[in-house]
């Protein structure tokens, strides 16, 4: 698996249930900001297939934001 797709992973415990989210509060801003675009694009498209594939995440996909970010809600 994808380091950074592990690390998304992981600190959705630290999302409580009824949240909703973005990929990118899922890191430290310093930590996002390192990125580059396309590992955060990379990183985007790998998160949306682990929660379309994955049901015991008990996470949602919402329609998008303004900016074209996928928003996320844990269950």
């Amino acid at each position: 698996m994808n380091p950074l797709l592990s690390m998304a992973i992981i600190s959705l415990d630290n999302i409580k249930s009824g949240e909703i989210f973005l990929v990118k509060e899922l890191f430290l801003g310093y930590e996002w900001k390192r990125l580059s675009w396309g590992e955060r694009t990379n990183l985007g498209l790998l998160f949306i297939d682990q929660v379309r594939n994955d049901p015991s995440l008990n996470v949602t996909i919402l329609p998008k934001t303004a900016s074209n970010h996928l928003k996320y809600k844990k269950m």
